[in-house]
């Protein structure tokens, strides 16, 4: 069953806010049964990942103090790969009569009859074994950390029904990667690691109350709960304190860890760069949402760039 996209005559009162397109690389490249599970894991929308990646392989830098082990470093990215997409597919099951009434996801493969329960929780079985055969490539303090994540990663879906805060359970989740490249890499996560990690929550509840901000209207109407719908007119005040939160605690882990001058320098460009956001944001256009969300993908390309300068450059 393929969903029924919109024409551009559909669209000519207002932008389509859905996050799947039928032109996209996986209707061109991939052979159509394969579509709906690259759309369950977001393979069509790589961002997410490269947002889980990017900070971990941050602290992979800082642990090691330099350029990273090559061998670790394909590990957490296949790691950040797998479990971003088994939280995208538990997000999907979970929200499967939700998200045929958001304007957002209404054409994702489960909840429009692409892929059966199924087949969508063999897939996330399959996912989950593979990723249990990385675990046998780290150390045993970072095997314990990886499930320890597990449970953030099933619960992060059903929060939205009896809280404001998923996305600090998503934060929570998505970052665990930095923990563990401490963990895997110096076999210990110093204070100044956390401090990193809960920096980078306090960014992710940040862009994605952004993101929240798309499916506002309709998640009232479904009577869920988001950060967006908490910051509601007052979300510039809300995303100055959480990304000044950032800023803070990265400048603090830099100092804390020894970094470089060249360090503190990208790190005043990243609090330029979330200041513009802060700057571009406004609670009533919807469509804002995305592109300042992809924004972010320059944080944490400057969050590496940080990583090393501070390291490398004396």
């Amino acid at each position: 069953m393929q969903p029924h996209f919109p024409s551009p005559i559909e669209n000519n009162k207002r932008p389509d806010l859905a996050d799947m397109r039928p032109d996209d690389w996986v209707a061109q490249w991939l052979p159509q049964s394969w579509g709906p599970y690259a759309r369950l894991c977001r393979l069509d929308r790589p961002v997410g990942t490269w947002l889980t990646l990017l900070p971990c392989i941050a602290a992979l830098i800082q642990a090691a103090g330099g350029w990273p082990d090559l061998w670790r470093l394909i590990i957490f990215s296949f790691g950040a790969l797998l479990m971003r997409g088994v939280g995208c597919c538990f997000n999907d099951i979970f929200d499967r009569d939700f998200d045929n009434k958001v304007e957002r996801t209404r054409f994702r493969p489960l909840t429009s009859g692409q892929l059966s329960l199924r087949n969508a929780l063999i897939f996330v079985f399959i996912q989950l074994l593979v990723a249990a055969l990385l675990l046998l490539a780290i150390n045993s303090y970072s095997r314990w950390l990886a499930l320890l994540l597990l449970p953030f990663v099933i619960i992060y879906p059903l929060c939205k029904r009896f809280t404001h805060w998923p996305q600090a359970v998503l934060g929570v989740a998505f970052n665990w990667g930095m923990l563990m490249a401490w963990s895997d890499t110096q076999n210990s996560v110093p204070l100044a690691a956390v401090a990193m990690w809960v920096g980078a929550v306090s960014w992710q509840i940040g862009y994605d109350a952004i993101y929240g901000y798309i499916d506002m209207e309709d998640d009232l109407k479904l009577g869920l709960k988001s950060a967006a719908i908490r910051f509601g007119d007052n979300g510039k005040q809300w995303l100055t304190g959480f990304y000044g939160i950032s800023i803070v605690l990265w400048m603090w882990a830099g100092y804390a860890m020894g970094m470089s001058w060249a360090y503190f320098v990208i790190m005043a460009a990243i609090a330029v760069h979330l200041a513009w956001q802060v700057y571009q944001f406004d609670p009533k256009k919807r469509e804002l949402g995305l592109p300042l969300f992809r924004a972010n993908m320059t944080v944490g390309v400057l969050l590496v760039a940080a990583a090393l300068a501070g390291t490398l450059i004396n």
